[in-house]
Parts: structure tokens; sequence; C-alpha cells
């Protein structure tokens, strides 16, 4: 059975957001991980590329995520968004990283998930376990009703982890995303809080 713990603490006059699994923990992210998460994205810049825009060589700066970190910590403070790293448990390696994020409150009550996994951390149901983490605060500590993910139809893999999380297809978006220089066809995946909390008994 998934454990999950959520805690809400504050360090620094930051609130951080921590959630615990079996394989992994999320912990939200603070203006000292820049280093470490612009290392992840530089290290997997083109294994993610076939899926995600590459951006440009100072996105992938110390000094950007830095920058992207403060943006996210605002809007955790809204509690809009929740960008967390995926860190090995063992190790409390960074080894991915999963956001809840647009979150909008009634009358749509939803948020989307997305998430991507260090390629040497692929396949070992880490990528699962954390969508499960992010499902469970979305449904029983936020109280939202739908989250959603879109996903391209060729990357198989993601695919396999949003259907283990236990998300429906719903349907399929055409051209939906412009990446690398062509509109990509994608996904959407949903899952409902009553579908949540029928898996929970």
């Amino acid at each position: 059975m998934l454990k999950s713990l959520f805690n809400l603490f504050r360090k620094k006059g930051d609130r951080s957001v921590k959630l615990d699994g079996e394989k992994c923990f999320l912990r939200t992210f603070g203006e000292s991980d820049a280093k470490e998460l612009a290392m992840l994205l530089s290290n997997n810049k083109h294994f993610w590329s076939t899926y995600e825009p590459i951006h440009r060589e100072d996105y992938y700066t110390e000094e950007a995520q830095y920058k992207k970190i403060l943006e996210g910590l605002q809007l955790l403070a809204l509690n809009r968004e929740f960008s967390f790293g995926i860190y090995e448990k063992e190790s409390e390696k960074l080894i991915g990283h999963i956001s809840l994020y647009a979150i909008k409150r009634m009358p749509y009550s939803s948020a989307f998930v997305g998430y991507s996994m260090d390629q040497h951390f692929v396949g070992r149901g880490i990528a699962t376990e954390a969508v499960k983490l992010v499902v469970e605060l979305a449904f029983a500590s936020l109280k939202l009703h739908r989250v959603e993910a879109y996903i391209a139809p060729e990357n198989i893999s993601s695919i396999r982890v949003i259907e283990k999380a236990g998300f429906a297809r719903e349907g399929l978006l055409r051209k939906l995303l412009f990446i690398n220089g062509e509109w990509v066809d994608h996904y959407m995946y949903a899952m409902l809080q009553e579908e949540y909390l029928q898996k929970k008994v």
C-alpha cells in the first residue's frame, strides 16, 4: 500500500511540501536546489527532447533555474502550483521532477500533472509512484475534482506510467503543442476525485 506523508513546514520564510513514498520522496524545490536542478536538466536535455522542446542554452544554467524556482515558490504560496523534485529514497539523489500545475478552483476545481525522469531511472516504477503521490495531494489534501495530463502518442513509457497510476484516456487533442519544429498530437488523460476515492476503498 502506498504510504504518503503531506508535510507543510516553514524554512527561511518559505513553505515546503514533502511527500513520502516507498521508492522515492517528493519535495518542492527551494532556492538551494538550483544547481542540482540545472544539472538534472542539462544531463537529460537530449533524452527529454523527443517529447519536450529543447530550450536555449541559458535555460540549463543555475541562474536560470534559480529564477524559475523563485517563480515556483510564488505560485506555491498561492496554491496554484506545486513543483517537486523526485528523489530516490535510498540515495536522496534528485532523479526527476513532477508538477501539479495550472490549479483552478470552482467551477473547474482541476489541475494538470507533468513529469520527467532521469534516463537512468526510467522503468523502475518510480515515476508511477511519484504520480500517485501527487494525485493523493490533489484529491485528498487540495480536494480537487479532476487531474489531467497530456501525453504524445509516441511516448509509450509515459503512457504506461499514467495508466498504471489509474488515469483514463479521454481523447486525442490534434496538433496541441509546438515541439522542436512541428505541431504534435497529444492524448488527454484524466482522473476524477470519485475514481481516486473508489480505488482507496
